[in-house]
């Protein structure tokens, strides 16, 4: 298995798509766990390792980037239409 995504931190619950991830698509993240891609994700952008809850923080290379504005599903495409993201998005 091809690496897909990159995680930063520990603390991250989103990884960065290095390639297009299509619905489907398996993702290794560390600890030797998995993630299913829910839909079809962008190069560079973030797909969920864990579920977030509604005002839950996004965290990206360790560092909250916003708050979730509904629930996301492991595996789901994180980008402006489901969180309030502060300028650094």
């Amino acid at each position: 298995m091809s690496k897909r995504a990159l995680i930063m931190s520990e603390e991250d619950n989103v990884a960065i798509a290095i390639q297009p991830l299509k619905k489907g698509d398996v993702v290794e993240i560390p600890n030797g766990r998995v993630v299913k891609a829910a839909e079809d994700i962008p190069i560079s952008h973030k797909i969920a390792i864990a579920p977030i809850k509604i005002h839950e923080p996004v965290i990206r290379y360790g560092s909250e980037i916003g708050y979730a504005t509904c629930e996301i599903a492991q595996g789901q495409w994180v980008h402006i239409h489901n969180i309030d993201a502060f300028d650094i998005i």
